[in-house]
């Protein structure tokens, strides 16, 4: 049995990073230019070869994904209700507060723990003009029902797509779902620029609004066409997305290894749930959440504090929901009675760590310690 003694923390994810060597020629390239923002020959380099890698028409790159979807929100005019998943990180439903939208919350299917199409209809009001599903852990959404739904009733789809890059779905990229699909590159993504994020849309007339909105509304040097937002990505950080490119689909598949070497494991070990596949034809192993059940012998948070002991820092993702804090937690559709699956399985979840440079030695420790 592997020691189980206190040692260097082992994180839920850890960013994958070039070697320093590879990225200096990079910074020397924009030092010499002095080209540090604004769209520069970085920036449109990386969005271009983002666009092929993912198979999306139209990418506008962003500061962050928070932003991004602030932004998205603006590109399409959204007001009123979006119907959204309490089971997020909250950005998700800050950015409708951003905008002085109001976020309905309805409850998550039980085993992709992804928003219920099934509950969207009784959700919708006159006041509706928008979903806002979530890709949770990179596990694709019922895309093809709820865009039924928005199509019957006349409403947008925004994607909080922060954990899909580079998922593929029946029909392709699932980001080319939706009127808009928002990404994340944050430090703790599959895919990292640092800080970034993207928003995808198959309009290019979208896009030009989108890239307005997020230059403080500029249409050329004198010409102001709408109430913009600081949201321009940086050449740093487009140079190590250029470079990331080269590296991700090794990321992937070390993902997947440590995602099997956990299944194997686990898979004989009463009152865990790992989750499954939701249909998905390339899967980016984003997290590993497991589900602690009744029939474990430690509750979710007794086996949380026994990693914690360990220096083994899982994390309770989503845990709370968003609809219980306190800017949420007064709306009607935050109640619990509401969200019993989410409220269910937010107890239980879950997520261990996951990241391409996790060695083989230190994914059996955690499997031993689940297995008792």
């Amino acid at each position: 049995m592997p020691d189980m003694s206190p040692s260097k923390p082992i994180y839920v994810t850890r960013p994958e990073l070039p070697s320093l060597d590879e990225f200096i020629p990079y910074l020397r390239e924009i030092w010499d230019s002095k080209i540090l923002t604004n769209g520069g020959p970085f920036h449109q380099k990386f969005e271009e070869e983002l666009s092929r890698y993912l198979g999306v028409k139209h990418i506008a790159l962003f500061t962050n994904a928070t932003i991004g979807l602030v932004t998205a929100l603006q590109a399409l005019r959204i007001t009123g209700e979006v119907i959204t998943t309490p089971y997020s990180f909250v950005a998700t439903a800050h950015s409708l507060l951003w905008n002085g939208i109001k976020p309905v919350f309805v409850d998550i299917d039980p085993l992709t723990l992804n928003l219920d199409p099934a509950k969207i209809e009784a959700a919708i009001t006159p006041q509706t003009t928008a979903i806002m599903p979530v890709h949770c852990y990179g596990h694709p959404c019922d895309v093809d029902r709820i865009r039924a739904i928005a199509d019957t009733y006349g409403l947008k789809v925004i994607y909080d797509a922060a954990h899909a890059f580079g998922v593929k779905c029946h029909c392709g990229s699932v980001l080319t779902h939706g009127d808009l699909s928002v990404l994340s590159f944050h430090a703790t993504k599959v895919f990292t620029t640092f800080e970034g994020g993207a928003i995808i849309c198959g309009d290019e007339k979208i896009r030009q609004r989108i890239n307005y909105l997020k230059n403080f509304g500029f249409a050329d040097e004198v010409t102001v066409v709408a109430p913009g937002i600081n949201g321009k990505m940086s050449e740093f950080n487009a140079a190590l997305g250029l470079l990331q490119l080269k590296g991700v689909d090794q990321a992937f598949a070390k993902r997947k290894a440590i995602d099997e070497r956990y299944r194997i494991g686990l898979a004989d070990v009463a009152g865990l749930r790992c989750l499954q596949s939701a249909g998905e034809i390339l899967c980016n192993h984003a997290y590993f959440p497991i589900l602690v059940q009744p029939d474990y012998p430690l509750s979710r948070d007794a086996l949380y504090k026994k990693f914690r002991d360990h220096n083994v820092l899982v994390r309770r993702y989503f845990y709370p929901l968003i609809s219980e804090f306190p800017m949420y937690r007064g709306l009607a559709s935050a109640a619990q009675s509401n969200l019993p699956i989410a409220s269910k399985l937010s107890q239980q979840v879950l997520c261990l760590p996951i990241y391409p440079s996790l060695a083989n030695a230190e994914v059996d420790r955690i499997i031993d310690m689940l297995r008792g």
